[in-house]
């Protein structure tokens, strides 16, 4: 009996020790904050009223908080007023701009995605282009939503965007015009195949109801015939709401399995989400498409069903964005966006691709990619973390070249087909078999060139030597090169035909169909689309890729 008590004595002064030292670590931490801001509020009031220059009190507050910031992921932000009513604007659905999502990828702002239909995209933006310059403003050090700002505009204005593209050594500057843009969450759905058998469904955002509109769609498309499998395009899609995600993969895969858990340094940041409804579509054989501009809650669908081996996963690996944040509103209408908890997906994996903890020997910020871990899906395959959502087949888009670019940013594209189809006696949805060949020869017709870094480089020596000796011989020896110069170009144009013939394709579709003809008729030039199809036609190559 004596030893009980002893036992129940010593568990009380245990527990009271433990409590004791958690009060002493909460209130050491409040009592650091106060320090600290005591210090960092002297600091502030000398430099504003005694610094040699005057410098304004808004400005020194929003550099002070911008380099606190930096130290941290790139994702936690500071939001003044300003900028307040631009994301309201941007978040409203309708704006002006020329329709790009924009993130980090490391310290550079990228685009996440181009908005299907837009100017940029349009244009050739892509994503993973790297911003450089917005109407001739260096965006180095700016955040993503700062970028986005530079964007938004009245409708019919211009606007310039110089990029950076992985693979040309040469930034590319596009000029656009801003147009409305209507920012939707469902962008298409239709029925495709050689009897119409299999629903397509593109999701651009995980806006309110995103979930909601992809049932009905797809319930539509039972209602009104067999549906044998279901194409989920998640390309180009930046995320949005998480609940939205989580309701999405509750359509597909019974009720009570785990989608994701939220991991943060409190444990009211720590959640667990799970399926609730019966699924609708449970058997519905499901194809899901991602790039590099599928990222955060797109991710999550992505992975999830992967995870879950529901389905297959086509394209290229995902942005990686596994960083949860939530915007807490300060005073002044002001507000902070701050990262507070990370994604893992049912495997137990994280999307994160960069690795933002990291500090170097002076604890300065060093962000790095993430380790690679194996982790297992329910079937046992393999999968791994530390760069966003693998596919089970790798389909990537077709590379960039000089020669496409130099089309697209020149508008030679728009304007053949423009005049073509205008002076057509054919209808417009006839599209010529011989149009590359239409095509070279317009090209001819308008004395098309496109400037490469070896023009830069013989024209720079060209006038060098000039100043030295109008006889040189080596100036014969650059026109001669200048001649083989041009003979490449011309190469070049029959070397990249099958990209410039897919983009005369899309022109002439374009330009030729609208709605839902037009939808359809895109698809079905789209090599990933296509080999989606395959995929769901040929039921054992589905189920081997899902087995382990």
């Amino acid at each position: 009996m004596k030893v009980t008590r002893n036992y129940a004595v010593l568990i009380l002064f245990a527990a009271f020790l433990i409590i004791t030292a958690a009060f002493v670590k909460s209130n050491d931490l409040f009592f650091q904050i106060k320090k600290q801001l005591t210090i960092f509020s002297d600091v502030y009031k000398e430099v504003a009223t005694q610094y040699v220059d005057e410098i304004g009190p808004e400005e020194l507050m929003k550099r002070s908080i911008h380099a606190m910031l930096d130290e941290l992921d790139p994702y936690t932000v500071f939001i003044d007023e300003g900028e307040q009513q631009q994301m309201e604007i941007l978040s409203s659905g309708s704006y002006g701009g020329i329709g790009i999502e924009a993130g980090y990828r490391g310290d550079d702002v990228v685009i996440i995605a181009p908005l299907d239909g837009y100017p940029g995209q349009r244009a050739g933006l892509r994503a993973g282009d790297i911003i450089e310059q917005i109407n001739n403003v260096n965006v180095r050090g700016m955040s993503p939503e700062e970028v986005q700002q530079l964007t938004v505009g009245d409708v019919g204005t211009g606007i310039s965007i110089t990029i950076r593209r992985p693979g040309i050594d040469e930034s590319i500057t596009f000029h656009l015009i801003r147009e409305r843009i209507e920012v939707k969450n469902v962008n298409v759905a239709a029925r495709l195949g050689d009897n119409n058998q299999y629903g397509y469904i593109q999701l651009s955002r995980f806006g309110h109801n995103a979930a909601e509109e992809v049932r009905r769609e797809l319930a539509e498309m039972k209602r009104t015939g067999d549906v044998q499998g279901l194409i989920l395009d998640l390309r180009n899609n930046p995320g949005g709401l998480l609940n939205e995600a989580i309701e999405l993969v509750d359509k597909f895969v019974e009720p009570g399995v785990t989608i994701v858990e939220t991991r943060g340094r409190l444990n009211s940041h720590n959640t667990t989400l799970a399926t609730s409804e019966p699924a609708m579509f449970e058997d519905l054989p499901l194809v899901i498409l991602i790039n590099h501009g599928s990222a955060s809650a797109s991710e999550i669908v992505a992975g999830a069903l992967q995870d879950l081996d529901r389905g297959v996963v086509i394209g290229e690996n995902s942005f990686g964005k596994g960083l949860v944040q939530t915007i807490r509103p300060l005073s002044y209408n002001t507000s902070l966006k701050i990262t507070i908890s990370k994604y893992f997906i049912p495997s137990g994996r994280s999307i994160q691709s960069i690795d933002y903890s990291q500090r170097d020997a002076d604890g300065n910020s060093n962000a790095v990619f993430s380790p690679r871990r194996a982790f297992e899906t329910k079937n046992g395959r393999v999968v791994f973390d530390g760069r966003g959502i693998e596919p089970d087949i790798r389909e990537t888009q077709a590379a960039s070249s000089l020669i496409d670019l130099a089309l697209q940013r020149s508008n030679m594209y728009f304007f053949f087909v423009n005049d073509l189809i205008r002076d057509s006696a054919e209808k417009h949805t006839d599209m010529p078999q011989d149009l590359f060949n239409r095509f070279t020869s317009y090209l001819i017709g308008q004395n098309f060139s496109f400037e490469t870094p070896a023009d830069r480089h013989l024209n720079s020596l060209e006038s060098n030597l000039q100043n030295f000796s109008k006889e040189s011989t080596a100036l014969k020896n650059i026109e001669e090169l200048k001649a083989l110069l041009r003979d490449y170009k011309i190469a070049q144009i029959y070397e990249n035909q099958s990209i410039i013939e897919e983009n005369l394709k899309r022109e002439w579709i374009s330009q030729s169909l609208v709605n839902k003809e037009r939808d359809i008729a895109m698809l079905s030039i789209d090599r990933i689309v296509n080999r989606a199809m395959e995929v769901l036609e040929d039921r054992y190559q589905y189920q081997v890729v899902l087995m382990p």
